[in-house]
């Protein structure tokens, strides 16, 4: 295990975490964050569509920004938040709506969205008849979700509350940062994030594409291998522990 050196493309304070628990498993890593966080201006649809929240039979949160942010809503317009189920695609999410009150359910397996359709709780959720399901999340993404869903005979509104941006890096720093800190790997822990990647990797795209990568979902590792990554490892989830696990089952490759 002490053999990978992993580049983490997650935000900074994210990124931070887990290379704190990689570091406890006697793994290196090293930071280039390819997503900031910025939240959209708040808006009259945000507000009307939280001082309406009861109209949902279930609200899906899809990543920790969209959680913080909508728990901040929901202060400013339900002293008591209404009783609705709440739904995240990972723990972690889960976690900041939990700590604030809410009945939130996620998979015990697997952080996508395919795993998140399995879970009873939504299921029976939807089931009712004119179910209608609040999505949470940035700009774009989660299309599949929605479409599913909509498949199933529930009415899906989006709800956007920020937006992911690259930040502003001289081209050469993708590659310097894997040569002079000797990495054999790269975790990304979104289509977006995995964009980002390819784009600031450039015209040296070709050789960032012979690293292994660590992708969160069957989705983003098809992203990824039409691309033209060559080692592509599909980690079904986010989180530390799928990481770990990952790494773990996949050989260093020899440089």
């Amino acid at each position: 295990m002490t053999q990978w050196r992993v580049l983490l493309t997650r935000p900074a304070e994210e990124s931070a975490a887990l290379a704190a628990t990689l570091s406890e498993e006697g793994i290196f890593s090293s930071s280039l964050p390819l997503l900031e966080i910025e939240a959209l201006p708040v808006t009259l649809e945000q507000h009307a569509i939280f001082r309406e929240l009861d109209r949902y039979c279930a609200v899906i949160v899809v990543s920790k920004p969209a959680a913080r942010l909508s728990v901040q809503l929901l202060a400013q317009h339900w002293p008591q938040p209404p009783a609705l189920p709440w739904f995240s695609v990972g723990a972690a999410t889960a976690k900041v709506l939990a700590d604030h009150g809410l009945d939130v359910s996620c998979p015990k397996e697997g952080d996508d969205s395919e795993a998140l359709l399995e879970l009873a709780a939504l299921r029976e959720a939807i089931a009712q008849p004119g179910a209608r399901v609040l999505i949470l999340r940035g700009e774009g993404g989660r299309e599949l979700l929605a479409e599913r869903l909509r498949e199933q005979g529930a009415s899906v509104d989006y709800l956007e509350l920020y937006r992911r941006f690259l930040p502003d890096y001289d081209s050469a720093t993708l590659t310097q940062r894997i040569n002079v800190e000797r990495l054999n790997g790269v975790v990304v822990s979104s289509g977006q994030g995995f964009l980002h990647l390819q784009a600031l990797a450039g015209t040296d795209w070709p050789l960032v594409a012979q690293l292994p990568l660590f992708v969160p979902s069957p989705r983003v590792a098809e992203m990824a291998r039409a691309a033209g990554a060559q080692k592509v490892v599909d980690c079904r989830g986010a989180s530390a522990a799928a990481l770990l696990v990952a790494l773990r089952s996949f050989s260093v490759p020899t440089l």
